[in-house]
């Protein structure tokens, strides 16, 4: 059996982690985080801008496989803080609505972890997708 493999590479960690691999018609996404291609924070404690930071690095890591926020089939959230999440649900919501131009048809789970790679990182996005 062979295996078609593709993997994108970007940004300040490239040297170390593949932003996503593609295995024949699917694509596993590393999770994404607020940071811009310099590896700088976006959105320090302001969870509304670093989701919306994280999804359009999702965007840009499906561009790279030409696929699109449709070919999304599953979601993971990695939060910090759960409770503040569940408290702005609705903005969180909003934003994922923006990102996807709707409300998707993608399984979620949502969970909280105790930190992530960066202090000053309140959410990571990681999803699989389908082309």
């Amino acid at each position: 059996m062979t295996t078609n493999r593709q993997a994108v590479r970007f940004g300040p960690f490239k040297e170390f982690i593949a932003n996503g691999v593609k295995i024949d018609d699917t694509i596993y996404l590393s999770g994404q985080v607020s940071l811009d291609n310099e590896g700088n924070v976006v959105g320090a404690g302001d969870l509304g801008a670093q989701v919306r930071q994280a999804y359009a690095n999702v965007k840009e890591v499906l561009a790279g496989f030409d696929a699109a926020m449709e070919n999304i089939v599953d979601e993971m959230l990695l939060l910090t803080d759960i409770q503040e999440a569940m408290g702005n649900i609705e903005q969180l919501f909003g934003i994922r609505a923006e990102a996807y131009g709707g409300n998707p048809d993608v399984t979620q789970t949502m969970v909280q972890v105790a930190a992530l790679a960066m202090p000053e990182l309140l959410i990571e996005i990681k999803c699989i997708a389908r082309v």
